[in-house]
């Protein structure tokens, strides 16, 4: 049984990753996961320099889900390189670094220092953050501003970028094809849908930052129905996430075109989610004859 899948020409044992955001930068994942078993490793968002992040209270459960105003913190990317990727590289797994910046120059400064470094499989590029005040959406909801941030970043970077895409727009089908327009050799979606939760019992707002970003089963159809509407417009690679919590679950987002797939809010849920949806593959394509995971890919009929 073959699981493996390429994509921008990196192979992967099989199509199964973290999203970023959700999965520190592995280190603090790895005493639960065996980061060997997976395809790839995508990290928390690495800025050029140090972000802070929104205040708190940023984290609150809804119903299916969760919604979170995080604001991307992290401790820049020195910490990143000294500390994360040393460990990152020592692991039996393909290492994805997610992209984070407030103005062109930041991405680019991260995906210049980041270029040459062969420890790093891919950058993916974080576009479509809906708890950034500057950068992020400003760049990633407008076709136009996305294909000219897209082939800048395609100019320095010495790895394979995956543009990661917002649902909140009126038609995502027209930034994947912007993005694949400016170079971009993959495309991740979705990210969060954007959201909001109030405290009825005290009359204000749960976050903080007021509105913050929803993600988990909730978003699962409308990942799937992005997925799906972007793979029928481009011809790059998609990596399918939302609300991924099982084998089927990624089953659903390869049959409507997606080539891997990224488990994200679950990691909270259940540290071991991303080992449970591989073996939920495995046994899906072991009970429907599937000899190759490839074959999967795009199959959904009508």
């Amino acid at each position: 049984m073959d699981l493996s899948v390429k994509i921008a020409g990196v192979e992967l044992k099989n199509p199964v990753m973290t999203a970023s955001g959700t999965f520190g930068s592995g280190m603090e994942y790895s005493e639960f996961v065996d980061l060997g078993k997976l395809g790839a490793v995508v990290t928390k968002g690495v800025s050029s320099v140090p972000w802070e992040g929104n205040p708190t209270p940023r984290v609150a459960e809804t119903d299916s889900g969760m919604l979170n105003a995080i604001g991307l913190q992290n401790p820049g990317l020195d910490v990143f390189l000294k500390r994360d990727l040393p460990f990152l590289a020592a692991q039996d797994t393909k290492v994805i670094v997610n992209v984070c910046g407030h103005t062109e120059e930041e991405y680019l400064d991260v995906v210049e220092r980041l270029s040459d470094e062969p420890r790093v499989s891919m950058l993916e590029i974080n576009v479509s953050c809906p708890n950034v005040k500057r950068g992020a959406l400003q760049f990633g909801q407008d076709p136009g501003e996305l294909e000219k941030l897209t082939a800048r970043i395609k100019e320095k970077a010495g790895q394979p970028i995956i543009m990661k895409l917002t649902p909140n727009v009126t038609n995502i089908a027209d930034l994947a094809r912007a993005a694949q327009a400016g170079g971009a050799d993959a495309l991740s979606m979705i990210n969060t849908l954007l959201g909001m939760k109030i405290d009825v019992e005290r009359q204000r707002f749960v976050l903080a930052n007021r509105t913050g970003g929803l993600s988990g089963p909730a978003i699962k159809p409308v990942a799937v129905r992005c997925v799906y509407q972007c793979a029928q417009a481009v011809s790059i690679p998609i990596i399918g996430m939302g609300g991924i919590a099982s084998g089927e679950d990624a089953v659903e987002f390869l049959l409507a075109g997606a080539s891997a797939v990224a488990v994200g809010m679950m990691n909270f849920h259940d540290p071991k989610t991303t080992e449970k949806v591989i073996d939920g593959l495995r046994a899906y394509m072991e009970r429907h004859h599937v000899s190759d995971v490839k074959e999967l890919i795009g199959a959904v009929r009508g």
